[in-house]
């Protein structure tokens, strides 16, 4: 995993046990992707053209009425808050962000605050908090624009999928879901739109392992030619947003590829990794070790470590940090003071092993 590119720079690579986190690069590209990277980067192309060509062409794999590629899932979350605040009248989306007859408003779940807001403000719209359906309910008037869902949090609320999908139809408000990191399972891809939603926002840089500068917003034909509207290179709310030819056929190059993907091997290969360290750090005295599913987002194995102070003195966070300060650096996540979880998916051939001796030396020393 040596690299002298960012050896030249002071730079480390990582050992990534956390995941497709966007802090340590995302994913890593496979060979296909590459190569249409670096065979898109060879020609000038109209960019306008190209977004909705490949936009079709990702659609017709997935089965789903309209795609484009966006710059990451933040930004089809402000470009598809645009659309379906102009609902198809181009000539709004030179307003954003002021509204001289008021602002326009989106509505999402308490309990579905992600920190991604802010890209909805981006366009001007104001947020109205709900916590159950009858609030729904009364917070939609003449200015909601949009119900935005956030799939990973969906446990957390009072309103399921099904529910808001149905309010939106009845009340005809477009809805959005906001599902960045919620594949695997491959079917997210055209499930949660074939469920009703009117838009579904993915990242192209974690599962897909595209080009991490990328997402895919996908739905309704009218909505998501309005969102091509509102990023570059059409001025507006989203000329900072550049997809270039680079990344638009790295990213379908990396949707043909997951498509065809065997993740049934994948699958294995992560589960017998998953239990060889299960195995390996069960054997550390006092270490209670499991492995762990999560429900939605990253849904994938991981393995986590839990002890007890009196077993070790060391915190899970001086652990991390050590994880961190050795060679080579090690990424993990801490949950708990005691407690972290290790992503065995964005592990590469036998680091796994390197990972469980380097928490046990660390764990078998003093503080």
């Amino acid at each position: 995993m040596s690299s002298s590119l960012y050896h030249r720079l002071g730079i480390r690579p990582v050992i990534n046990g956390m995941g497709t986190y966007t802090a340590l690069g995302g994913s890593l590209m496979p060979r296909e992707v590459l190569d249409a990277m670096a065979e898109a980067a060879c020609c000038f192309v109209p960019i306008a053209e190209l977004q909705e060509k490949v936009g079709a062409r990702i659609a017709e794999l997935l089965g789903v009425p309209s795609a484009m590629v966006t710059a990451g899932a933040a930004s089809a979350i402000t470009v598809g808050t645009a659309a379906c605040i102009a609902r198809g009248c181009g000539g709004v989306l030179a307003q954003f962000p002021e509204f001289p007859n008021g602002r326009p408003e989106v509505i999402l779940q308490k309990s579905h605050r992600s920190g991604y807001e802010p890209q909805i403000a981006l366009t001007g719209a104001k947020l109205v908090w709900v916590e159950t359906r009858q609030e729904l309910e009364r917070a939609i008037g003449e200015r909601t624009a949009m119900l935005c869902f956030l799939n990973r949090h969906e446990p957390l609320g009072l309103i399921s999928r099904e529910e808001w999908i149905l309010v939106g139809k009845d009340r005809g408000i477009p809805t959005f879901n906001d599902a960045a990191a919620d594949i695997p399972p491959p079917d997210h891809l055209w499930k949660l739109v074939r469920e009703g939603f009117d838009l579904v926002a993915f990242s192209g840089g974690k599962a897909l392992r595209g080009p991490q500068s990328t997402g895919l917003l996908l739905g309704r034909a009218d909505l998501v030619a309005t969102a091509r509207q509102a990023l570059s290179p059409h001025l507006g709310i989203g000329r900072g947003m550049k997809v270039g030819k680079e990344e638009m056929m790295g990213l379908l190059a990396a949707v043909e590829r997951y498509l065809k993907a065997d993740h049934e091997a994948e699958k294995k290969l992560w589960e017998k990794r998953a239990e060889e360290l299960v195995e390996r750090l069960g054997a550390i005295a006092g270490m209670n070790v499991r492995i762990d599913v999560p429900q939605i987002a990253n849904h994938v194995p991981h393995v986590i470590l839990e002890w007890s102070q009196w077993h070790h003195e060391w915190t899970a966070a001086e652990v991390s940090d050590q994880l961190l300060r050795g060679d080579p650096p090690i990424a993990i996540l801490t949950e708990g003071e005691r407690s972290l979880r290790i992503a065995v998916w964005t592990l590469v051939d036998n680091q796994h092993r390197i990972v469980s001796d380097r928490i046990a030396e660390i764990l078998s020393a003093r503080r």
